[in-house]
């Protein structure tokens, strides 16, 4: 499963950002998964749910935002998100395209808890 192996190397971020700030518990992961990124939402989050437990993102909760494919035309400038499987531009037909948007997964906020410093 792909998805495993994402979520093993998000994890090995997590833990790395988790110590940096010296969190106790990481409550909250939003990612941005492109459409063209290999990675299926649905199978994200089912092994993060199962690679989470017992770790310090124990309970954390997964929010993803599937991004669409965005490219320009290389001959007319034209800005468009793609339908799936097009990569046409609508305004001229070319096939001449950069992309621009959704091949990646970023890992857009993480929401962390510290232990609190100036209690009794």
């Amino acid at each position: 499963m792909h998805e495993l192996s994402l979520v093993a190397s998000l994890f090995e971020t997590l833990e790395e950002k988790a110590r940096e700030h010296d969190a106790v518990r990481i409550t909250m992961v939003r990612l941005k998964v492109g459409r063209l990124s290999g990675a299926v939402p649905e199978l994200l989050e089912s092994a993060f749910d199962t690679y989470k437990k017992g770790t310090i993102a124990d309970g954390a909760r997964l929010e993803i935002e599937e991004v669409p494919v965005r490219f320009r035309c290389r001959a007319c400038g034209a800005d468009r998100t793609a339908d799936e499987g097009t990569f046409a531009c609508p305004s001229c037909g070319s096939r001449d395209v950069e992309l621009l948007e959704g091949r990646d997964i970023v890992v857009e906020r993480v929401e962390l808890e510290t232990e609190d410093r100036d209690g009794p």
